[in-house]
């Protein structure tokens, strides 16, 4: 008996080692052998500090230097709902895929049994009623289908293609999550910046507007320098009511990726002004056949090519027979003491064949699916790979323009910060109107607003990089190699 399912299952094994699904080949990138050069007369600003390492391995928490940023991508980490749910649906795949490779081979059950039946007078040979009865133990095979031309091997292989796929979907979602948070903390910085400029800036048109009555109550200054300056004031509400409002709706954004309330997380950190942020913006591009391997959510598109690929093997086997096996061998015994005596030996064994002869064309309809199901699989991997590209290629395009925009909206700042000194001097020797003065005081504000904007401008440029070179799935590092996931063979 045991002899027999182990001879069985060495079968199993031989006889699904092979499908009919196609040979695997990765579809050639339909994106250039080049990232698009920068804008002209911006190449050197690209290079600043050298930077030769590729996005996925400088870590997250090298790449983002502001202690409070760290401390809010990693309780994002831990307590983001949405990536939460995505490493839920990795258990999902893994358990799907489990379960499908058990086909794989035949499940052996051990049976246990006692029947106890009465038999008629009008049915007993001997014209008498009688009672009989018997117990039953034994070990079987049931339904077992021999995989000669790999229908279940394939839809094995395809389980587990989905769920590489799964995981790599984990990591996206990860990628896109550092990514998210760091731009939401950056936008909710630029707006608290952007928000005491507008109080300091109230404050100081609130003072000068007290002068301006003194003076116009004194009858040195003329009504209209009066109204120009309760308009000043009144545009200063008006633009810190505004950044109020957004700076808050910016930390719900932020603590909604984070998963908590800011002022629950322990120990956090106070922020940094945008000038001071220190993040890397020089990362080397590469070239575009990189992405292929940087990028989890190409590698996700690919894995669900695979699985495609391998379903179409499981629907050409359905063209074939398929051969079930269900077999059992124990003992049969009138008493439970005598179960295993000599004698009560029993076993069956019965094959089973299915040829399809007819279905209306329903394996044929199968077959065109699954072709059908891989070219849109292929037609998303190249999709994925050109967006990839484009991203990549924004960003970089962007780069160099950034780098100049900031330090040209610097000099316009500065510029304007003289031109206020100089015009309240003037003012206050008499020599020009108050009106020039506060003309230089909006342009100063308009200015100081347009810089920081620049400077968040700037960052988010660099994360999009980053992000779009398959940076921020690891924290310290390189991803370790264990992590990576072997390619999936099918055939």
């Amino acid at each position: 008996m045991t002899k027999t399912l182990t001879t069985l299952l060495l079968v199993a094994g031989v006889l699904s080692g092979c499908t009919l699904a196609p040979v695997y080949e990765r579809p050639a990138p339909p994106v250039a052998t080049s990232f698009p050069a920068a804008p002209e007369g911006y190449a050197a600003a690209e290079v600043k500090t050298g930077e030769t390492r590729r996005a996925s391995e400088i870590g997250w928490r090298e790449f983002f230097r502001d202690p409070r940023l760290q401390v809010l991508i990693a309780t994002s980490l831990e307590n983001n709902r949405d990536l939460r749910t995505a490493a839920l649906r990795i258990e999902e795949a893994r358990a799907l895929y489990q379960v499908q490779r058990a086909d794989l081979l035949p499940t052996v059950n051990a049976t246990g049994g006692f029947n106890r039946s009465r038999t008629p007078a009008m049915q007993s040979a001997t014209g008498k009623p009688y009672v009989s009865q018997y117990f039953q133990a034994g070990v079987g095979v049931t339904s077992f289908e021999l995989d000669f031309f790999g229908r279940v091997r394939s839809l094995s292989n395809a389980a587990l293609s989905q769920y590489f796929a799964t995981e790599e979907a984990r990591r996206s979602a990860q990628i896109s999550l550092v990514s998210e948070v760091a731009q939401a903390y950056l936008s909710e910085r630029s707006f608290a910046e952007q928000y005491e400029l507008a109080q300091n800036t109230l404050k100081t048109r609130e003072y000068t507007l007290s002068l301006a009555k003194q003076r116009f109550d004194a009858g040195a200054t003329s009504a209209l320098d009066l109204r120009d300056n309760e308009s000043l004031v009144a545009q200063a509400r008006v633009s810190a009511a505004q950044l109020a409002r957004q700076r808050a709706q910016a930390q719900n954004a932020l603590e909604v990726l984070v998963g908590k309330p800011l002022g629950t997380i322990e120990n956090l950190p106070a922020p940094m002004r945008l000038s001071d942020e220190r993040i890397i913006s020089d990362i080397p591009a590469g070239l575009p056949s990189d992405l292929l391997e940087q990028r989890p959510d190409i590698r996700q598109a690919e894995q669900l090519l695979r699985s495609a690929n391998a379903n179409i093997g499981a629907a050409r086997a359905a063209f074939f027979p398929r051969i079930t096996l269900t077999a059992n061998a124990g003992a049969i015994s009138p008493t439970f003491s005598s179960l295993f005596d000599s004698g009560t030996g029993a076993w069956s064994f019965a094959p089973q064949l299915v040829l399809p002869i007819f279905d209306y064309g329903r394996n044929l309809s199968n077959l065109d699916l699954t072709n059908v199901r891989k070219n849109i699989q292929i037609a998303n991997y190249e999709k994925t790979i050109q967006t990839a590209f484009a991203e990549v290629a924004d960003a970089l395009v962007a780069r160099g323009t950034l780098e100049e925009q900031v330090t040209s909206q610097e000099q316009v700042r500065n510029a304007e910060a003289a031109r206020y000194e100089l015009s309240t001097m003037r003012f206050r020797n008499g020599v020009a109107s108050q009106l020039d003065q506060l003309d230089s005081q909006r342009q100063l504000f308009a200015a100081d607003q347009a810089l920081i904007q620049a400077r968040q401008l700037r960052l988010n440029n660099a994360i999009d990089l980053y992000r779009s070179l398959g940076g921020g799935l690891s924290e310290t590092g390189p991803v370790a190699s264990a992590d990576v996931k072997p390619a999936v063979t099918t055939q």
